[in-house]
């Protein structure tokens, strides 16, 4: 088996993200959705409602490769972001409607629910799962 931290084909990132989702899988803190996106509850939100995948959502995050590496993060620019939740990565548009204002949740999304193929720029290669810590501050 060869370290997450080393793939770097479309074929074995593909295979590191499955090993670490299947692993993770087995963590009583974890739910796994029909899916697959993976999350946790970090801390419990006190709004009354979820958003829809039509809502604009502001939300703070942190997005890392599997292996740690951190390739962006809302709060490393000292603001959060506010976007469309129906234009965001599929794993994201399914994970943030799970949450409630105030919350924070850890998500795990496999390739396919994040930028599959294709990958995103340098720091996101083909079929990499992804990990993004979300803070879900407003829904508008």
């Amino acid at each position: 088996m060869f370290s997450m931290a080393n793939a770097t084909t479309p074929e074995e990132n593909k295979a590191a993200g499955f090993a670490f989702l299947t692993a993770n899988a087995k963590k009583s803190n974890i739910v796994t959705t029909a899916s697959g996106l993976q999350y946790e509850i970090l801390t419990p939100g006190t709004g009354n409602k979820s958003p829809s995948a039509t809502d604009n959502v502001t939300v703070h995050y942190k997005g890392t490769t599997l292996d740690g590496k951190e390739f962006d993060s809302s709060y490393n620019r000292g603001e959060p972001a506010t976007f469309p939740l129906n234009q965001v990565i599929p794993g994201w548009t399914e994970g943030v409607q799970l949450m409630k204002e105030g919350s924070k949740f850890r998500f795990y999304i496999p390739s396919e629910l994040a930028y599959g193929e294709n990958g995103a720029g340098r720091l996101i290669g083909p079929n990499a799962a992804l990990i993004f810590d979300v803070e879900l501050i407003k829904i508008q």
